[in-house]
């Protein structure tokens, strides 16, 4: 798959133009920064010290708010998982201009050219953030993790932490990570499998910087160090939602599963990429056994992940087991509170209730009003994303009108065909009919940078 690049720098002249038309924050108002300041002057005086455990962190290189940090030890058979979490409500009060921003904006939104944090720098980037410069205060979920990859909640802490290094998922070695960090991922995949679990991760189409003022268009697949990070994240999502569950609150994250004609329509794509589905085997069954580094393997991926509904936020309910079916459990947010609004309050009453506490008033209050808010902040970062993935598309293939393109289609219905041209990383739609993992070609008809859009025809 070639990476396309922006010779003209359309890229670089739209997306202040994005920027502009989804509102996002250049900035943050004077009040919020100044009371930032102060904020990062905070001395942790809540927390036991815990910089003698070496924890680490493993993010993209580039990145600097820094969520998380892990240590493992052994427990006779079990592994135990000490995950450090930012502790972003020491620095954030309640009703304050700071939280009062953070509920306006949700998310921290990303775009190649930059980032519109959640919270100021000088806390996502600085006092907050788990970055090896000097100790940081912070949650510390300990983790159970049995041989069959089953993880409870042992405990949690405010701490006073110290990472011993900052690891990047393109650098990383195993030396690098704790001896049994492979084993650990390892046994939260088993539990997947056992549960039925259905998450797919394909290749990810991004627009990446590339150092030098420009960017570049990819087909990004994830790393192993990248999968088996997120293991160590899942497991601390599932402990925790297990326990809130258990005391009757919580915030969890829930997604409905593709229903029998999805699973029908996701068999004749299989069909049509000429992949063997056994019938005896289910989706999650069928799933598992796929590759994102295989292009076949990797369109049905991408199917599947658009087959069922995407994932909301509720609170808890009596009666209710909330549901995550990529998960095939119940499932919370709790991991990236420097990036995610729900999660400081999914952290808190987890805290609360592992040491015996009541949860506070206003974090069950935020469990009913935030699902609204990350509801919104979710959508207009998915629909930046994909301005910013069509403008990149557009931008490269600028000036190529007239073109013929081998494609393969990759989803299909009665308004036409989904498709995936085969040399380059891009996917567009195409009036005409077909099935899934037909190769037709299209011819390029135009590519409008200015209103992000690519309109091919089938060349018959």
């Amino acid at each position: 798959m070639k990476t396309l690049v922006d010779s003209n720098a359309v890229l670089a002249a739209g997306l202040p133009l994005i920027r502009t038309q989804f509102g996002v924050p250049e900035s943050f108002p004077p009040q919020v920064l100044a009371a930032a300041e102060e904020a990062a002057k905070r001395v942790p005086s809540a927390h036991v010290d815990r910089t003698a455990m070496p924890f680490v962190t493993l993010d993209p290189a580039s990145s600097t708010d820094l969520d998380q940090a892990f240590a493992i030890e052994r427990s006779g058979a079990d592994l135990l998982l000490h995950y450090a979490i930012a502790d972003v409500a020491w620095f954030v009060d309640d009703g304050g201009v700071i939280d009062a921003e953070a509920w306006k904006r949700g998310t921290t939104l990303y775009l190649p050219d930059g980032k519109a944090g959640l919270y100021p720098p000088v806390l996502a980037e600085g006092a907050a953030s788990l970055l090896p410069s000097g100790p940081r205060p912070a949650v510390v979920f300990t983790v159970r993790v049995a041989p069959d990859g089953t993880p409870t909640l042992d405990g949690a802490e405010r701490a006073i932490i110290r990472s011993r290094a900052k690891l990047a998922y393109d650098s990383v070695t195993e030396a690098d990570l704790p001896p049994d960090f492979a084993e650990l991922a390892n046994r939260i995949a088993a539990a997947e499998d056992a549960r039925g679990a259905s998450r797919v991760d394909p290749p990810q189409q991004d627009v990446i910087a590339d150092g030098k003022g420009g960017y570049r268009l990819a087909f990004e697949p994830r790393l192993v160090s990248e999968d088996r990070n997120a293991a160590l994240s899942l497991a601390t999502n599932l402990a925790v939602a297990a326990l809130l569950h258990a005391h009757h609150t919580g915030l969890f994250r829930v997604m409905a599963g593709p229903d029998d004609r999805a699973v029908q329509r996701l068999r004749n794509v299989a069909l049509g990429l000429g992949l063997e589905w056994p019938a005896a085997l289910t989706l999650p069954q069928f799933v598992a056994t796929l590759s994102a580094a295989e292009p076949a393997q990797a369109a049905f991926m991408i199917a599947e992940r658009r087959s069922g509904g995407g994932a909301t936020y509720t609170p808890y309910r009596d009666g209710v087991v909330p549901w995550h079916a990529a998960m095939a459990a119940t499932y919370a947010h709790a991991t990236a509170p420097l990036r995610r609004l729900a999660d400081r309050y999914v952290v808190r009453a987890a805290l609360a209730i592992a040491n015996g506490q009541p949860v506070p008033e206003v974090v069950t209050q935020a469990f009913e009003t935030l699902p609204p808010v990350m509801a919104r902040a979710d959508a207009i970062g998915g629909r930046i994303d994909r301005a910013v993935i069509d403008l990149a598309e557009t931008a490269v293939l600028q000036g190529r009108e007239g073109e013929i393109f081998s494609a393969v289609i990759v989803d299909a219905d009665a308004h036409g065909a989904r498709v995936q041209l085969c040399d380059l990383a891009v996917l567009t739609s195409v009036k005409t009919e077909g099935k899934p993992g037909e190769t037709i070609s299209v011819r390029l008809v135009t590519a409008d940078t200015a209103a992000r859009t690519l309109q091919f025809e089938r060349v018959s």
